[in-house]
């Protein structure tokens, strides 16, 4: 592979930089041991994604009223201490021991089957590259409007530009914490954030957003200036 192609991993690299009890799980889980074991391309975990995952959430939806059972109820269907870990976060691991490349890794943000390749792909990004590359790699999406229902079970839809908005200025994410993002770093994306979505007074006056009631703007401009105030109150509640 060529040097620029090569995919530097940041922070523990047995880990991943995931929740102990998470990974524990992941790797105790029959689906990986077992299903996932059998899987040994790029494009056979891809697939799998495609086929199997349908949330973000790192455990199964009901799953996680089983922690602290013991006996032969704690063991069974890949029940462990926190709960069944879900078929995406499972995944996320395979795709971790690929040992992915930059260019597949533009392959997952890019692809156009299914909003839960992409999420995934972001996801990889969010554990595993340097806090300084962050902004780099998620900035050219921040307007990516395409719909992921996040939650295991159904009902949080995000589109990709805003759930990943959100995962450079809040770590928890469900039952879990993304990795820390080192605080002069964290202050940087903050501000960058705050400019990349102000706007100023001449743009305003330019634009004519607050003053024009929707039911005068064309279906287009509607719409466009109704994605332009929640993208404003959504950075607002971080700030």
């Amino acid at each position: 592979m060529p040097p620029n192609n090569t995919l530097a991993v940041w922070g523990n690299e047995k880990t991943m930089n995931l929740n102990n009890l998470i990974l524990t799980n992941i790797q105790s889980s029959p689906y990986f041991k077992i299903n996932l074991f059998n899987l040994k391309t790029y494009h056979e975990v891809i697939d799998e994604i495609y086929y199997k995952v349908q949330h973000l959430e790192p455990w199964e939806k009901g799953s996680r009223k089983t922690a602290g059972q013991t006996g032969m109820c704690g063991g069974v269907r890949g029940v462990g201490a926190g709960g069944i870990v879900s078929s995406a976060y499972c995944l996320l691991y395979k795709l971790y021991t690929l040992k992915l490349t930059r260019k597949q890794l533009v392959g997952l943000l890019t692809h156009t089957d299914s909003p839960y390749i992409r999420g995934l792909g972001f996801m990889y990004i969010r554990y595993t590259q340097p806090p300084a590359d962050l902004w780099d790699w998620y900035e050219p999406y921040f307007d990516d409007d395409e719909e992921v229902d996040v939650k295991a079970g159904g009902g949080h839809v995000m589109l990709i530009g805003e759930m990943i908005r959100q995962w450079l200025v809040k770590l928890e994410w469900y039952a879990t914490l993304f990795p820390r993002i080192p605080v002069p770093i964290q202050k940087d994306i903050d501000v960058k954030i705050k400019q990349r979505f102000s706007i100023t007074p001449r743009a305003e006056h330019r634009q004519e957003p607050e003053h024009i009631p929707d039911n005068k703007l064309s279906f287009g401009e509607a719409e466009r200036m109704a994605k332009r105030r929640s993208i404003l109150e959504y950075i607002k509640q971080w700030f």
